[in-house]
């Protein structure tokens, strides 16, 4: 499956959450990536959008390799597979947890100037991101959502490699819930990415600020995009793709 951009791979994930109508859901995207793709799902099921705020703790010098991740409320999930086969140690992990998590105190203040957050006690929260990888971020959301007292948590992501769900809910993995393990949906086989998206395109950070902002305290789904990046050397070219 060949998505065209996170737009599309927001309107065929919400095409498999259709169950959800009627529930009180709020949908929950994480920034960057994630919002475009959680704002379709939004608007498929007419529920309100707003965002949970995760950081990936990336291994010292290789910060692409997420070892865990940090969140708002003081959560942490850590991949002991990665923090040992790399060799970080406790003041490493330390070190550069403190610096993400001042980064998810800073965005989230900004992204509250003037929508406050959306409660989710009794409701079902759908955390949506553009892809898993690790599953660190994942799981830190639904820990999240789950602390905030959503009454059931669901993990829904358009891309994710084989093997995923245990991932999230196998019980070496530490489940994302402290009541029960996170419902998963996935579109698959794991898709693939089209155009700039393929070269992890991520959304404009001041733009989708702003848009945030201007949605002021309304529960309806905000309408952001995602921006326009010009396409790097190496990136798939979207016609070719799609006379092949």
């Amino acid at each position: 499956m060949v998505f065209a951009d996170r737009d599309d791979a927001g309107r065929r994930l919400a095409a498999r959450l259709g169950h959800l109508r009627g529930e009180p859901v709020v949908v929950l995207g994480l920034p960057r990536g994630g919002v475009p793709v959680a704002f379709q799902v939004a608007q498929a099921l007419g529920a309100p959008l707003d965002v949970i705020v995760v950081r990936k703790l990336g291994v010292p010098f290789q910060p692409e390799l997420g070892m865990g991740a940090v969140g708002g409320d003081g959560v942490r999930v850590l991949n002991p597979e990665v923090v040992h086969a790399a060799g970080v140690s406790e003041d490493e992990v330390a070190a550069v947890q403190a610096r993400e998590q001042a980064a998810v105190e800073a965005r989230a203040a900004r992204y509250r100037v003037r929508r406050p957050r959306q409660p989710l006690d009794g409701r079902v929260a759908v955390v949506v991101d553009d892809g898993i990888a690790t599953g660190s971020t994942a799981r830190a959301a639904c820990q999240i959502a789950r602390a905030q007292g959503a009454a059931r948590v669901v993990l829904a992501v358009p891309v994710a490699p084989p093997g995923w769900q245990a991932r999230i809910t196998s019980p070496g993995a530490r489940p994302a819930t402290a009541a029960g393990v996170p419902a998963v949906t996935s579109t698959t086989p794991a898709p693939v990415l089209a155009g700039p998206a393929a070269g992890r395109r991520t959304t404009r950070r001041r733009r989708r600020a702003r848009r945030w902002r201007r949605c002021g305290p309304s529960p309806k789904p905000c309408p952001l995009r995602s921006g326009r990046r010009r396409r790097q050397p190496g990136w798939p070219d979207r016609e070719r793709l799609g006379r092949s």
